[in-house]
Order: structure tokens, then C-alpha cells, then sequence
């Protein structure tokens, strides 16, 4: 089964946090997640993931998000992971609803996602 946030179901308001004020919407990493086309790399992500069996997969989103983190951030597989738990403007670019101290996956699932966007010709840069 596919699991996916779409891009118009997440806005920054809405956003839960424990925290008294409003996140920033200046943010580098919110502007960001208004720029990425969510959807369309959604959509190439998953033509080869099997939609009808299997446990539910990770989120899309989160999959895309947590590579253009690694990426952009020059991390680690844990590192990634890790900042991603500690980062509040990251939990939002990754499209998540509120604020979590839980990792959004084991980073050992890096390996496989690492394998996934190469057989599709998806690179992150």
C-alpha cells in the first residue's frame, strides 16, 4: 500500500507544535516546500512501488523530503534522521501535521531508498 501526504493537504497554520509562537514562515525550508513539485516527484517515485500489497509504505513525501535534507545538508543516513527529529522546520518540509521527537523512519531504510529512485532515473542533487 502507497502512502502519501498531497502537497495541498499541508499548510503551515495549521501545523501543530508545542511551542508559543508561530513557525517562520520566512524559513528557508518553508519557502522550499512551497517550491518543490511534491506531487509530480510523488508520482515518478511510486510508478515502480506496488500498490497492492505489502504493509503500508513510508510516506512519500517523507522519503523525497528526507533526500533533499541528506542532500542539501551534506548528512549522513543517522545524521539525517536525527536532524529531521530535532528540527521542527524540517518536520514541515517533510510534510508532517505536528511536531514528533520520533524518528520519521529507521535510517537503515536509507539503503533501499537509496536503490529505488536509481532504477526509476530520479536523482538528488
Amino acid at each position: 500500500m502507497i502512502n502519501y501526504t498531497p502537497q495541498n493537504q499541508l499548510s503551515l497554520e495549521f501545523f501543530k507544535h508545542p511551542f508559543e509562537t508561530e513557525l517562520d514562515k520566512d524559513n528557508r525550508w518553508v519557502k522550499l516546500a512551497d517550491l518543490v513539485p511534491w506531487d509530480s516527484l510523488a508520482s515518478v517515485y511510486s510508478r515502480k512501488l506496488n500498490s497492492d500489497s505489502g504493509r503500508k509504505s513510508i510516506n512519500i513525501r517523507i522519503v523525497i523530503a528526507s533526500m533533499i535534507i541528506k542532500h542539501k545538508l551534506c548528512l549522513d543516513d543517522r545524521g539525517t534522521i536525527q536532524m529531521i527529529s530535532e528540527n521542527i522546520y524540517l518536520q514541515y518540509f517533510c510534510g508532517l501535521k505536528s511536531f514528533t521527537t520520533k524518528p520519521v523512519f529507521d535510517s537503515s531504510l536509507f539503503v533501499d531508498i537509496h536503490k529505488t529512485p536509481r532504477r526509476q532515473g530520479i536523482f538528488f542533487v
